[in-house]
């Protein structure tokens, strides 16, 4: 039924039972999988202070390697499940925007990842991801929590 599984993960530990939930998936289906990690940048204020201490390359050279850590990760987790596994790294504003573009480039027929599951002013104020993607995207998508 599934045969390309879109893994977005940010590192935390619910994204990475989200990760796991995919990759059995996967192994059901005989399925391969994309890990995904996208990175914000730097709100105005911890930018320009980052822009004051370090110099452009080595904050790029920062957020891509924790991006790289995180991808390692999925990989390893699906290396061990004999999972095939691709990944790689966009910079949006909208996580939820990069993460379908990333499920109609990668011909992704399945979407599974992690939600903190805001409720309130927090989901008012912070917003939810995957609320978002779920109302935007024709890709089914699997919410862990």
């Amino acid at each position: 039924m599934f045969k390309h599984i879109l893994l977005p993960t940010d590192g935390s530990e619910l994204s990475l039972r989200a990760v796991d939930m995919g990759i059995s998936i996967a192994v059901s289906h005989g399925a391969s999988v994309f890990a995904l990690h996208v990175i914000k940048p730097p709100p105005g204020v911890q930018h320009l202070s980052d822009m004051l201490v370090l110099q452009e390359d080595e904050r790029a050279m920062k957020v891509t390697r924790r991006a790289t850590a995180y991808l390692d990760e999925v990989r390893q987790r699906a290396e061990a499940a004999h999972v095939q596994c691709h990944s790689g790294y966009e910079f949006d504003l909208r996580p939820y925007m990069a993460i379908m573009a990333a499920a109609r480039k990668q011909q992704c027929d399945l979407i599974v990842m992690g939600s903190h599951g805001r409720t309130g002013l927090d989901r008012l104020r912070l917003g939810s991801q995957a609320s978002k993607l779920l109302v935007s995207t024709d890709v089914p998508v699997l919410i862990c929590r």
